[in-house]
């Protein structure tokens, strides 16, 4: 769908109750399959003596703790912010994940560590029961299916704790995938074949385990954003008319949302405050509305580069700039009629405009004889670069 302005409308955004329930029933259907499977699995392996099989049975039961984690975190990062948790509760979610790696980690090298005994121990090795290799291809079929299922609503969600439980599945259809590799090869005579699979069943679930910890890791410590998801944002804000150039851009993430903070310098920097407000407002929206990850952006305005520009912090707030600018031009008549006076800081200078009746100005002549005695009025007010007068109608005769 696009819109009059010839952007692309994303879907709705999608209610934390709504997120919170299908992620519980998606998980819930997960945890069914594995429970089912890591006991078949397991019993079929210890009967029919195939170390891969149960090497792949107690991957699957490990699911279901990873399971508990992301019903655990899905209703703790599904709650609306409060006044402690201001940015809402998502990394509850990566915290989780980065549980649920370190825990798929451990599983592997304590499944590599059993292998690698037996590897040792060849008169250890038994021949599996050919009928292992049926249980281990349904294990294929059914975890496959809950991958794909998974994944569908994680993307539908932009849930990272999802994906990952989505990829823990297929790496337990992968890995029986690898077991039934193990106990063909035994049926041939080579006996060694099983354990061996069950050591790249280990392999694969500790390297999900340490993707997953990592980038979740990296969430944790507000890592930016890909470089390629950076220009993307640039490009957009670049786009917004009235936007010359930005600076400072910071990204992280939370969850499966994106946070930016930009800096943007404005192509006229003596814009009113509302129309400064206005390009900022529309540098958020249209971030939000074309970049699928930005939930949120803070936008700073600033009228020059400040990275380049004299900073102007040091000088005075109006009040204060005001009160010494009127005890020096008190002594001209038409300082009673100011009717508005702009400040624009600028370069570390203060420019000053002074709106007056048209009438103190019949000609150009009389109107740049006052500019230049409110000039001279100001000249030693050394935080002052200029002053610029403008003439308007009367009130009166504006209606």
């Amino acid at each position: 769908m696009t819109t009059e302005s010839g952007t692309t409308a994303t879907e709705a955004p999608i209610d934390l109750a709504s997120r919170y329930r299908d992620t519980r029933r998606v998980t819930l259907i997960g945890s069914a399959v594995d429970l089912a499977l890591g006991i078949a699995k397991i019993i079929g392996g210890y009967i029919g003596h195939s170390q891969a099989l149960i090497a792949d049975g107690v991957h699957s039961l490990s699911d279901l703790c990873t399971d508990f984690l992301v019903l655990l975190a899905a209703r703790h990062a599904n709650v609306d912010a409060d006044e402690d948790h201001p940015y809402g509760h998502a990394r509850f979610e990566t915290a989780a994940t980065v549980g649920l790696g370190v825990l798929l980690g451990l599983i592997g090298i304590g499944i590599a560590i059993d292998a690698v005994r037996k590897l040792l121990a060849p008169e250890s090795l038994l021949v599996p029961a050919a009928w292992g290799l049926v249980i281990a291809a349904i294990s294929v079929v059914s975890k496959e299916w809950i991958y794909r299922y998974t994944m569908r609503y994680a993307r539908k969600l932009k849930s990272n704790l999802l994906r990952a439980n989505a990829w823990h599945s297929r790496s337990d259809a992968l890995s029986s995938v690898v077991v039934i590799i193990g106990i063909g090869g035994a049926q041939f005579g080579f006996e060694y074949l099983d354990a061996l699979a069950a050591l790249v069943v280990a392999a694969m679930v500790a390297k999900i385990g340490y993707d997953l910890s990592w980038s979740s890791l990296r969430e944790l410590v507000d890592t930016g954003l890909e470089p390629s998801e950076l220009e993307d944002i640039r490009s957009t804000i670049m786009s917004v008319g009235g936007v010359r150039d930005l600076h400072e851009l910071r990204t992280r993430r939370m969850g499966g949302k994106a946070l930016v903070d930009v800096h943007i310098i404005l192509e006229d920097p003596t814009l009113s405050v509302s129309e400064g407000h206005h390009i900022s407002e529309n540098v958020r929206s249209r971030l939000i509305r074309r970049i699928d990850d930005v939930e949120d952006v803070m936008v700073h305005i600033d009228p020059e580069d400040d990275e380049i520009a004299a900073p102007s912090e040091h000088l005075d707030l109006r009040r204060n700039i005001l009160e010494r600018l009127n005890a020096r031009w008190a002594h001209l008549q038409a300082a009673a009629e100011i009717r508005r006076v702009t400040l624009h800081y600028l370069n570390g200078r203060v420019h000053v405009e002074l709106e007056l009746p048209m009438s103190l100005a019949p000609d150009p002549e009389s109107a740049e004889r006052l500019a230049e005695a409110f000039r001279q009025a100001a000249a030693n007010e050394p935080d002052v670069a200029d002053v610029r007068l403008l003439f308007g109608e009367s009130h009166q005769n504006s209606a």
